[in-house]
């Protein structure tokens, strides 16, 4: 049984779900096909992933061969920075709720804080190829997003790499509470404070690049490899799994949301048997030792906007 995390408003999210950043045109519709066929329900989509015509052409395919109804999935999407805006974050909604093939969403999230330049492209840049900036800020974004699901057309409303202070300005002005913060997250970057914070306000922490991010465009030779540490190697052989299966598992019985991706039908169904096996407290305390603050997306390149998220400790 795929386990659910409930969230503040009494609504469940599924632990577990497909990522789709980085899946290429021609492979990601045939992943998140593959994906439900195997059993997953939950599919975390962007819009800044251009690719969220490709998943609503799997989610009819699924829905028309019966395998799921709507019903049956946990569909997640983010506004992006282009968007913040409140009188076009409905429209971004709606954009993307057009591309997936759906009449609402289960929960939509606020990509960043960062809010760059309306109406120019989703990432606006000057003559010297600088990304140009907005100054809206997320408090008046969160505003029209408590409208959208006023509006019915998304049922949860949530985060994604936001920092302590920031969330907490969100809590201090809302009317509907976040249920989640999207955040990167893996044993080099445990985010143990930022799960305690979060956990004390009732609002569940998703991890996303649980296996630190290997295909990311900007990795360097040298890098230090999450899938390659001994450490994970040893925890994976003395349980018989791979390293993705114990990182993954890892979050799991942290009780953090986890959405690793991949467009291979063999890894997916990997990924996804975590149910079977649990780490031990000491694999929990091994794993948690290899923090190191390592943070694989990192943002530097917009490390000069004044909602930088990435600039305190948590």
């Amino acid at each position: 049984m795929l386990a659910k995390i409930k969230l503040n408003n009494g609504t469940e999210m599924p632990l577990l779900g497909l990522g789709t950043w980085k899946s290429v045109p021609g492979e990601v519709e045939k992943a998140v096909q593959d994906a439900i066929t195997i059993g997953y329900r939950h599919i975390d989509c962007a819009m800044i992933y251009e690719n969220e015509h490709e998943v609503g052409v799997a989610l009819r395919n699924v829905f028309a061969s019966g395998i799921v109804e709507r019903k049956d999935l946990y569909i997640v999407s983010k506004l992006w920075n282009s968007h913040h805006r409140p009188d076009l974050v409905e429209a971004g909604l709606r954009e993307t709720l057009k591309k997936l093939e759906l009449d609402y969403l289960d929960l939509y999230l606020i990509h960043s804080p960062m809010a760059f330049k309306e109406n120019s492209g989703l990432n606006p840049v000057d003559e010297n190829g600088k990304l140009i900036f907005s100054s809206v800020d997320y408090v008046d974004t969160w505003k029209a997003m408590e409208a959208c699901v006023q509006s019915g057309l998304t049922r949860s409303i949530g985060l994604s790499n936001f920092n302590s202070y920031q969330l907490q300005r969100v809590l201090d002005t809302s009317t509907i509470k976040p249920v989640t913060n999207q955040v990167e997250c893996h044993p080099y970057l445990n985010q143990e404070k930022l799960l305690d914070y979060c956990t004390k306000r009732h609002i569940v922490l998703t991890g996303y690049s649980p296996l630190g991010s290997p295909d990311r465009p900007w990795a360097k030779p040298g890098d230090p490899s999450l899938l390659q540490d001994p450490a994970v190697l040893d925890i994976a052989k003395k349980h018989g799994k791979s390293p993705a299966q114990v990182l993954i598992r890892y979050q799991i019985q942290r009780g953090i949301a986890v959405i690793p991706k991949s467009v291979s039908k063999a890894r997916i169904e990997e990924n996804f048997s975590v149910s079977s096996f649990q780490l031990s407290d000491e694999d929990m305390t091994k794993l948690n030792s290899l923090d190191r603050n390592e943070r694989y997306l990192h943002h530097e390149w917009v490390a000069d906007h004044p909602y930088f998220p990435f600039a305190i400790e948590f």
